[in-house]
Order: structure tokens, then C-alpha cells, then sequence
């Protein structure tokens, strides 16, 4: 602090203004306010980042990844977001994650977050159903494949299923349960899964009614059938019994029990 400033010091005199007539002094500028005024706003609206993101915003670590921060340029898609979701889901789990997190981490606020997503369910609804997506656009080449009888689509199908929810309880035990939580949390899109996956279904036992290899009067009941009778091979309550060494024997003898039950 300059000297004389504190206690007990002498106080500098106080400089006035220069006085108008009668020594008054002048009346201030309109003119010259309005403009003042207008440069200190517009100051800080330079100085104030982008509405929705937050400039300088460092990448916040996440799992084994990193989730960056969103430039200035960036532009925010839900895709980005669902990702981010899908990374702070992963560290933080179902019941401690915020949009807060996932605003956090793209380097936004969580208002930008809700411009595409009206709540935090929908968010969770959005996630998990991009999670489930996965799977059936994975089993989709399998049914929509133009090479292969229908009993050969039928036992890829089955396995292509059944590895994939392996794949995801093994590799990634973390965002598996975490998705399992969801799951409960979001049935409307759950149910819509379970019928994208039975309507692949119907297609190929339909494919094999046309060719002479099933005989079944009505796919539709019969590909649900088949998708109960291989629950235990994909439903995730089952999750833990698919790392026992007999699993995949097991495995294989439904799927020729059904095989068989379905040649014409």
C-alpha cells in the first residue's frame, strides 16, 4: 500500500473538479455518458464467453479416456453429448452422475446441455437407448445379410447376441452395470429394443418358412418363443453365470434343440 495510507496518516487533499460559473461545477455530457456506457457493455459482452460455453473450460479425465473440452468453434451436437454421458456414467455411476458432470466435461454449461436435452431423464433415456442401439444395428447386418440359409442366420444371430452381451459384462463390468440400472429406470425403450430384436427374429424364421426349411405357422409367436428360450444367454440378470466353462456348451445345446424343433 502507498505510505500515509493507513491508520494515523496524513489524508492527501481531495481534487475538485474544475468550477462552472458561480462555481458550480459542470453539468455532465448526456452524450458522453451514454457513450461511457455503451463502451463498458460492450466490454463486457467481449469479454463474457460464448452463451452455453465455458471458454478455457480444461479436460476433465474420465475412466481410462478423456473427455475434452468443447472449443469455441465446437458445435454441441446431442451425439457429443451422449458420449460424454456415456464417459461420466462410466466413472461416476448411475446414481452420482449429474448433467452438471457431463456439462463439466464437454466444457459447457449445463444449460447448453438441456437445450438438447429437456431433462436428466431424457438424457437417460437417450444414453441407454444409444447403448442398446448398438447391439441392434449389430444384429441387423446378421438378419439383413443376403448370403446364409435361415437356419445359419438363425444360429449367428443367437451367438452374435449372446457374445456381444458378453463381450460388454466382461470388458467393461462398470458401464455394464451401470447400464443395467438404467435399464430399469427407462422401459419404454427397453421394450422398444425387445421389439426391434424379436421383429429380426420374425424376419429370418420368416425367410425360413418361405424356403422350406422351418415349419412354423406363425413366425411372429415362434421368434418370441425362440428369444425367451435363450434369455439365460442374454438377459443381463444372468450376467454372472456367463463366465462359467460350460456355458458355451450349454449354449450350443439349446440352440440345436430349437434347431430342430423348427425344421420342417
Amino acid at each position: 500500500m502507498p505510505s500515509g495510507s493507513g491508520h494515523g496518516g496524513s489524508r492527501p487533499a481531495r481534487s475538485s473538479p474544475a468550477a462552472g460559473p458561480r462555481g458550480r461545477p459542470p453539468r455532465p455530457d448526456p452524450a458522453g455518458a451514454a457513450a461511457d456506457t455503451g463502451r463498458a457493455v460492450a466490454g463486457r459482452r467481449a469479454a463474457r464467453p460464448g452463451r452455453g460455453v465455458s471458454a478455457a473450460a480444461p479436460a476433465v479425465s474420465v475412466g481410462e479416456g478423456t473427455v475434452g473440452a468443447m472449443s469455441t468453434t465446437e458445435t454441441l451436437s446431442a451425439d457429443r453429448i451422449l458420449e460424454a454421458t456415456e464417459e461420466v456414467l462410466r466413472r461416476f455411476g448411475p446414481s452420482k452422475a449429474t448433467v452438471v458432470d457431463v456439462a463439466r466435461a464437454l466444457g459447457v454449461s449445463h444449460g447448453s446441455v438441456y437445450r438438447h436435452f429437456r431433462t436428466k431423464a431424457a438424457l437417460r433415456e437417450a444414453v441407454t437407448a444409444r447403448w442398446l442401439g448398438r447391439t441392434e444395428e449389430l444384429l441387423s447386418g446378421i438378419t439383413e445379410g443376403p448370403a446364409g440359409s435361415a437356419e445359419e442366420k438363425l444360429r449367428s444371430w443367437l451367438s452374435c447376441l449372446f457374445e456381444a452381451k458378453r463381450h460388454k459384462a466382461g470388458d467393461d463390468p462398470e458401464l455394464f452395470a451401470t447400464y443395467a440400472v438404467l435399464i430399469t429406470e427407462t422401459s419404454g425403450v427397453v421394450d422398444e429394443h425387445l421389439v426391434v430384436l424379436v421383429s429380426q427374429l420374425t424376419r429370418i424364421i420368416e425367410q425360413g418358412v418361405r424356403g422350406g426349411e422351418f415349419g412354423a405357422p406363425d413366425p411372429v409367436s415362434t421368434a418370441q418363443a425362440v428369444f425367451d428360450a435363450t434369455a439365460r444367454f442374454h438377459d443381463p440378470v444372468f450376467a454372472r453365470e456367463w463366465r462359467r466353462p460350460a456355458i458355451d456348451d450349454e449354449f450350443r445345446a439349446v440352440c440345436e434343440l430349437l434347431l430342430r424343433g423348427l425344421r420342417a
